[in-house]
């Protein structure tokens, strides 16, 4: 999750502090956070469940990665929509 959530808010710090609007500021960190989960899929789980996989983990995103980058995603479409009439 981690590897989701440290760039979302490095992100979202740089967007906030450019006095980008509150939707701006969430679609970075959404964008940060689905890069940030893309970047597992090499990696060989260390921690949680998948660690139990081993070498085996490699090549697969990371479940909590992937799930908190979807949360950034669904927050960033949420806001970008409110006052839009939908």
């Amino acid at each position: 999750m981690v590897d989701a959530w440290a760039p979302a808010a490095r992100a979202a710090r740089d967007a906030a502090d450019a006095a980008q609007s509150p939707a701006e500021v969430l679609r970075a960190a959404a964008d940060a956070a689905a890069a940030g989960a893309d970047a597992t899929i090499p990696m060989v789980a260390t921690k949680g469940r998948a660690s139990y996989l081993g070498e085996r983990s490699a090549g697969h995103k990371d479940p909590g990665a992937a799930s908190s980058a979807l949360f950034l995603a669904a927050a960033a479409d949420a806001a970008e929509t409110t006052g839009k009439g939908a």
